[in-house]
């Protein structure tokens, strides 16, 4: 099977030697995606939902880029720094999932790549 790299300006250049996403037939892996807003490069203020908005906001460009769409999500993993932010991070995220939902896992890390950072959000979708 062929791999095919997904890049898109709407979304942080990656940070090291990655994709933003890689297509595999019918499946597209959208890398962890961290608060970056790919117009400054810097990651966002704002406490969790303003950065878990960025994030999914990131994962949704790389998503429309392969030719898929939030609604073709079937797993995400979430990384957060403090899971006591949860509940406030599961309001943006609902707000991002309103179909049907997508199987996910979420852990607490020590720390996340981009200084500041206090969420990262990888996907598996279907291609469109």
């Amino acid at each position: 099977m062929d791999l095919q790299p997904i890049q898109t300006d709407r979304a942080p250049v990656p940070r090291g030697p990655y994709n933003q996403a890689v297509r595999v037939g019918d499946t597209i892996y959208v890398a962890g995606q961290i608060p970056v807003d790919p117009a400054t490069n810097e990651v966002v203020d704002g406490g969790i939902e303003a950065q878990g908005r960025r994030v999914l906001d990131n994962v949704q460009a790389i998503l429309e880029a392969a030719g898929s769409s939030l609604d073709r999500v079937a797993r995400t993993t979430i990384f957060m720094v403090d899971v006591t932010e949860f509940a406030q991070l599961n309001v943006v995220y609902a707000e991002y999932f309103t179909g049907v939902t997508p199987a996910r896992s979420t852990v607490q890390v020590a720390a996340l790549p981009g200084v500041g950072a206090r969420v990262m959000i990888d996907a598996i979708a279907a291609a469109g």
